[in-house]
């Protein structure tokens, strides 16, 4: 009987350090970390920790992260969208075709005429690959400098304005590689777009 207490004693024991244990772990690691981050980002980077919003007169009208459709010829076009019916953050990926998936060329063809007929292109001026791709994340808000170029002749046409005034907006919202090596150049289709309607 002695023994069976002592084993209960024991086993209580350990049940209240676990029970310590977690309420103060999860005290740390839910309550107190979280907030540590959130008031630092809050603090140091307001603007990426909001969610990279833009706005316009107030109003939310988009995000620096996340790409949307443009289709008007007035507008600089992002690439093509993998996720859901095109930019649904909730449907984020790619397609998971391929390289010899029948289906992912045929798309690849098809865009590849349908971005030469909205440019104004010959049938063997060369495509860039965002023109015609999705991007991993279907989001990608950017374009390559080299698509944006391609699709300038066609956006000053439409605005009526003359090449180098679009040009110039180019290479004012042109972002630079990561860290001056990590990536490409490249150039926020909706940051651009904004400027281009004298939004931003």
């Amino acid at each position: 009987m002695n023994w069976e207490k002592t084993k209960m004693s024991a086993w209580l024991s350990e049940l209240r350090t676990s029970l310590v244990a977690t309420t103060l772990l999860a005290l740390l690691v839910c309550g107190a970390y979280p907030l540590f981050v959130w008031v630092l980002a809050q603090g140091v980077f307001p603007f990426q920790a909001g969610g990279s919003l833009v706005r316009v007169d107030g109003v939310v009208v988009g995000s620096d992260l996340i790409g949307q459709m443009f289709s008007d010829p007035k507008y600089f076009h992002p690439r093509p969208s993998a996720a859901g019916a095109g930019y649904d953050a909730t449907r984020s990926g790619g397609s998971n075709l391929g390289p010899t998936s029948k289906k992912l060329i045929d798309e690849a063809a098809q865009r590849v005429a349908a971005y030469r007929e909205e440019n104004n292109l010959t049938p063997n001026h060369p495509v860039p690959a965002d023109g015609v791709t999705a991007s991993g994340s279907g989001l990608d808000p950017h374009i390559t400098v080299k698509n944006a170029l391609i699709q300038s002749h066609r956006v000053a046409t439409a605005r009526g304005v003359t090449d180098d005034a679009v040009k110039r907006a180019i290479a004012t919202h042109t972002e630079g590689r990561d860290l001056g090596v990590f990536g490409e150049p490249r150039v926020n289709v909706l940051r651009l777009n904004l400027s281009l309607d004298g939004k931003l």
